[in-house]
């Protein structure tokens, strides 16, 4: 089915080379109708969040409350382009927040894209997937289509009088490491898929005093993306702030090097918290505020002195500074709201319709990148079996999505498995990419099949106390994970 909107496409730029720009790679050149596809990466190989940086980022900046378009603003792009310019000195977040210790917390089989298994599992050290996104490149021959060390500073639509045609310009930086300079160059294409993450830019939140804290106390406090080995905190007295993935990872390896105990700050109960605390490990509530003297107060009016590393394990902010909001008329983010701006499914924006992103929601990491990329080659090439719906059908989804997400406490990008939602969500993307062309062009989403569900359901990377619906926990330990006889409600909530 030839769609009168999309067969103009012949050249897609994509942004950004890890997991998600390696399957949009992969479904788009299986397709064997763009004429040109490009992948930009601005770290030296591919490989995305997973690349290991084993020399910490020590000096990232910290402003309490600050969002990326202030921490992680775009620079200025030169006139006249081609041009050579000195090395740009802003901060740009490209170190990963990989740490020596890390695993994957997806089991094997649901994290890997469907066509190549990862090289055991169910869950594998950092240097596996990291590995396998190069290596991916590679098995589908897209390696040759990547463009490493190359920035994308900006993303504009350019505006055709009385027509509605869209094509984009990209204004390009690649770092000369050789002669020390920058070499910027601008691109055009038909389309552009971001494809660049959003586990970059750290956000720590607004505490009575902390800011004047991190003035006083230079060192004292660090985000989580910093933390490479436990080494380091060897006899400190050290205080880890949250307790979802990272703060879990963290607080487990740190026990074998800090001064005991080690104390983590919890809003509430994570899916590992049983009912008390881990030996060696105190819980304390929220921080009320960082006092000058260098005493943290709780909300429980208990506090703490002489903690030697304050450690935020509060997360990352998707960061767009390619963006050009003036030129394009609006923002792509929502940092209020927590969501894309005008998007339909997670992947294509109602307003720009040659525009697409994969990676963003909550859910199943590299397999579920598959259905979104898929989806989209198949559009834009025109064989989708089932056209997206009008805009006022899309404009109510992304209403209604937020409208139901705010009632219920969730975030917008957060798809469910429990609920339906996660079959509901991939099989939309399924029936609008359909099946490949008799004659072999194309992709299919994945089938899926019942070992994938069974992993979802049922492995644990660490046990979780009171597995079943009546509070007993049952579960079988397998070394470093476990097997989960009975499932709990939100089972994607480890990622």
């Amino acid at each position: 089915m030839m769609s009168e909107d999309f067969h103009r496409v012949r050249s897609v730029a994509i942004i950004g080379a890890g997991a998600s720009g390696a399957i949009t790679a992969a479904a788009f050149a299986a397709e064997k109708y763009f004429d040109r596809i490009q992948v930009f990466e601005r770290r030296e190989s591919a490989g995305g969040t997973w690349i290991y940086d084993s020399n910490t980022p020590h000096k990232l900046p910290l402003k309490p409350g600050s969002l990326p378009p202030e921490s992680d603003p775009s620079i200025p792009v030169p006139d006249d382009l081609p041009k050579i310019t000195s090395p740009d000195k802003q901060e740009r977040f490209t170190q990963t927040p990989i740490y020596s210790s890390l695993t994957t917390n997806v089991p094997a089989i649901a994290m890997s894209f469907s066509d190549l298994p990862f090289a055991y599992g169910p869950f594998v050290p950092h240097h596996i997937p990291k590995l396998y996104v190069e290596s991916y490149f590679a098995h589908h021959g897209t390696d040759t289509l990547l463009s490493l060390n190359t920035t994308v500073e900006d993303v504009s639509l350019i505006k055709t009088p009385n027509s509605s045609k869209e094509k984009w310009k990209l204004a390009l930086r690649k770092h000369d490491s050789v002669r020390q300079v920058d070499v910027w160059w601008e691109d055009h294409f038909d389309a552009v898929v971001f494809a660049n993450g959003h586990y970059s830019v750290p956000f720590i939140p607004e505490v009575e005093g902390l800011a004047a804290y991190i003035s006083k106390f230079p060192g004292r406090v660090v985000h989580s993306k910093t933390y490479r080995t436990p080494l380091l905190y060897k006899n400190k007295k050290v205080l880890i702030i949250g307790n979802s993935a990272s703060g879990k990872d963290l607080s487990t390896d740190l026990l074998s090097s800090v001064h005991l105990p080690l104390y983590q700050s919890r809003r509430s109960a994570s899916r590992w918290d049983g009912p008390l605390p881990p030996e060696g490990i105190a819980w304390k509530p929220i921080i009320k505020e960082f006092l000058p003297s260098g005493r943290i107060l709780f909300e429980d009016g208990t506090y703490l002195d002489d903690i030697d590393t304050v450690i935020y394990c509060t997360g990352y902010l998707p960061s767009f500074p390619f963006w050009n909001v003036k030129n394009n008329g609006r923002e792509i983010w929502d940092y209020q709201k927590g969501k894309l701006v005008k998007t339909y499914l997670h992947t294509f924006f109602q307003d720009f319709k040659t525009l697409g992103i994969v990676g963003i929601p909550r859910v199943l990491t590299f397999r579920s990148f598959e259905y979104q990329a898929i989806a989209l080659a198949r559009l834009w090439s025109g064989r989708q079996t089932k056209t997206l719906p009008g805009l006022e059908v899309q404009e109510r989804w992304e209403l209604e999505r937020e409208v139901e997400r705010r009632r219920l406490g969730k975030k917008f990008h957060d798809i469910e498995w429990e609920t339906g939602e996660t079959f509901d969500w991939l099989g939309s993307l399924f029936e609008i990419a359909g099946l490949p062309r008799l004659t072999g062009e194309g992709r299919q989403p994945p089938v899926l099949e019942e070992s994938v569900r069974w992993a979802i359901e049922h492995l644990r990377k660490y046990p979780e106390p009171g597995k079943g619906e009546d509070g007993e926990g049952d579960e079988v330990e397998k070394g470093e994970w476990v097997v989960v006889e009975r499932t709990k409600k939100d089972l994607l909530s480890f990622i």
